[in-house]
């Protein structure tokens, strides 16, 4: 649970402030430590290369931009009850925003050409390896402690609800979190409480019971499992608890609404929850826009060749334009018009755009070759440098396929919160080509709004290295 979602609560209520790291200082202190040994390690493995007081500045300067950097990114928040590969994938995307930071801070002081090259580089790579590995190692220690009974916290749940049965499952399901149960409370008479799975927890009284048990320190963090609609109970149980040490946090399951990723902000003092949101804000779009120039530019220049003689076949193999034009949705639904390898003999852009179906006598011989091996896209890459298209997105369709199934699919749109891609988590899912069925369309709606809900980086590089991989299998292609 976001420990932001306490700051529901107006300063003037008396706001509870989440839990602060125990290992914060230790976090910090090892980070400062690797980065720097990182940079030291560099100087080893070049015996022509002597440690000198620039490269004590270099390290101080490297340690305090990974700190502003990891401080924005919310590295050092408490990390307890998220996996491990959350905090190692945060590492190496803060260190990789400090990079270029370090780079521009040479450059405009003029003090790069005073470091070894092959140096920094090193120094570059083995920081983040160095920081990663060791906060890896520190929680797996903790989870083993955890585990086995040390470092954990106690907790209770106010609510015997769906939600706070759903909650203690989970804490059970995760003993690396260190988070024992103490049991669960509420007021409500027997009749009126969901049934508990014994295996789960048990009530163990009221409300008053729970507060008075918090004051006694017994319990150190509280979860309100309450539903929305109890809003006089749970303004009244946070009252009552904020008189005690206990750290409060309000669950709620969003699962009722249509939810595309949430997250919590502010507008001013008044906290919001985000229920329909466009991923890539901030420092996730900056990194989502990184990704797509420099592998798009990395992809371009290993494809021109090949698109020039391409195009040269398309041109010669069969009558009509070597691009195929159509508009398409983008991003927000704004209209944009996308280019590929000419596949057909046909260039249907109007108010019936026929897909393509296995056998289709309009796909001339090139083209099906094309189709089958997703070659007829690659001109598309150059609508990712221009910033129309992302190399990993949900597909786009024709703009009169997105008039018919908008009307037919619930948050069909949604898929436009992003820009298109080439390639996307329906493709690599077999959700491709032909939707012949409502049911076909259905499911690649479905790949496509999981891909946005759930989008990291690495999400992005394991769809791009399955579609290498699948490239030529050619499946539902036609």
């Amino acid at each position: 649970m976001d420990p932001r979602i306490t700051s529901f609560l107006s300063a003037d209520r008396g706001a509870i402030r989440p839990h602060e790291a125990k290992l914060d200082f230790l976090a910090r202190t090892a980070d400062a430590f690797w980065i720097a040994a990182g940079l030291w390690l560099a100087c080893k493995l070049y015996p022509q290369q002597v440690w000198e007081s620039r490269y004590s500045t270099a390290a101080a300067v490297g340690v305090v931009v990974f700190y502003l950097v990891g401080q924005i990114q919310g590295l050092y928040r408490p990390w307890r009850a998220e996996p491990i590969k959350s905090e190692f994938t945060r590492v190496w995307l803060c260190w990789g925003f400090s990079v270029p930071l370090l780079l521009l801070l040479g450059f405009v002081t003029k003090t790069s050409e005073d470091y070894s090259r092959i140096v920094v580089l090193t120094w570059f790579a083995c920081a983040p390896a160095l920081v990663s590995a060791w906060r890896v190692a520190l929680r797996l220690l903790l989870q083993e402690m955890r585990a086995r009974g040390h470092n954990t916290r106690t907790v209770a749940i106010a609510g015997a609800s769906a939600l706070g049965e759903d909650l203690a499952r989970n804490i059970q399901r995760s003993p690396w979190m260190g988070m024992r149960m103490v049991g669960f409370y509420d007021d409500r008479h027997i009749s009126r409480l969901h049934p508990m799975d014994p295996a789960v927890g048990e009530v163990k009284g009221d409300l008053d019971k729970l507060v008075a048990e918090a004051k006694q320190c017994l319990v150190d963090v509280v979860y309100i499992a309450l539903p929305l609609r109890a809003e006089p109970r749970i303004n009244s149980i946070i009252r009552r608890l904020q008189d005690t040490t206990a750290s409060v946090y309000l669950a709620y399951d969003f699962g009722g609404f249509d939810v595309l990723r949430a997250q919590w902000g502010q507008v001013g003092r008044v906290p919001v929850m985000s229920v329909v949101e466009n991923p890539f804000h901030g420092v996730e779009g900056v990194t989502k826009r990184m990704e797509d120039l420099i592998l798009g530019l990395l992809i371009m220049a290993i494809i021109a060749l090949p698109m020039l003689l391409i195009a040269l076949v398309v041109k010669l193999s069969s009558p009509g334009p070597v691009l195929f034009r159509q508009r398409r949705y983008g991003l927000n639904g704004e209209e944009i018009i996308v280019f590929k390898f000419r596949t057909m003999t046909v260039m249907e852009d109007g108010a019936e755009v026929k897909q393509a179906t296995r056998g289709d006598q309009r796909v001339t011989r090139f083209g099906a070759l094309l189709r089958r091996t997703s070659l007829d896209e690659l001109p598309q890459f150059i609508q990712v440098l221009t910033g129309q298209m992302s190399i990993v997105g949900p597909r786009p369709h024709a703009v009169v396929h997105n008039e018919q199934y908008r009307a037919l699919i619930q948050g069909y749109m949604l898929r436009h919160k992003v820009k298109p891609g080439i390639t996307g988590w329906a493709q690599i899912n077999g959700w491709r080509g032909e939707t012949d069925t409502l049911e076909k369309m259905e499911k690649r709606v479905q790949y496509d709004l999981a891909y946005i809900r759930d989008w990291a980086l690495w999400m992005d590089l394991k769809i791009i290295f399955l579609t290498i991989l699948g490239v030529f299998r050619g499946k539902n292609a036609y």
